[in-house]
């Protein structure tokens, strides 16, 4: 029997409750540090990490509708009021929608590596994507990155270098939902894990 996903609008944003820029006091009713989750899935690591911080402000930003409706419904049912989910295009959203200097932590696990040659243009780590969460950031503001696809971490860390006037390395701590040997502790972390597939993790902070 399939399960029943509930709405719960209290969680949810959509396109119209975005005019311009983003208000995160609005949004959330308060003035908190603002973590964004780029591909937040089924809503393993939102649901941990707003449980075990009720301090910060969570946003998730996933573009499948059946993942997304999940994510609702495990947000909404623990009663979660430090996270709010939206349905979109991440890198149209932040690029239109996410004010300068604005958040304190993107984190982005396992994104979608695209491994066809010709569909790198629609990875989600590239030159425009950069400069916009960079933008966003504020200044100590972080982000936090984990893949099993080393090619693509090849790619990101590059990147990164790439911007070593305005970043720096840190370590990468596993997060609220993580068990032992685990960096996240999402649910495509735990698949490749049983899978043998090796896990890179990467955290670097704005100057």
């Amino acid at each position: 029997m399939a399960k029943i996903l509930k709405e719960y609008p209290s969680v949810t944003l959509s396109g119209e409750d975005l005019d311009g820029e983003m208000d995160f006091g609005r949004i959330f009713g308060r003035f908190a540090p603002v973590h964004i989750e780029v591909g937040s899935g089924r809503g393993t690591f939102l649901v941990n990490q707003a449980g075990a911080h009720p301090e910060l402000n969570l946003l998730g930003i996933e573009w499948a509708r059946r993942y997304w409706r999940y994510a609702v419904d495990r947000v909404g049912r623990r009663r979660l009021s430090n996270v709010r989910l939206i349905r979109a295009d991440a890198a149209v959203l932040i690029s239109d929608n996410v004010a300068d200097d604005s958040v304190d932590c993107f984190h982005i696990y396992f994104p979608d590596p695209w491994p066809k040659r010709r569909h790198h243009k629609r990875r989600f780590f590239n030159d425009s994507n950069m400069t916009q969460l960079l933008r966003c950031l504020k200044s100590g503001g972080s982000i936090r990155l984990a893949t099993d696809h080393a090619e693509y971490f090849e790619r990101i860390q590059a990147a990164i270098s790439a911007r070593g006037d305005i970043l720096e390395r840190v370590d990468f701590l596993p997060t609220a939902g993580a068990d032992t040997g685990e960096w996240v502790g999402t649910n495509f972390e735990r698949k490749y894990l049983r899978q043998q597939r090796p896990i890179y993790a990467l955290a670097v902070r704005k100057i």
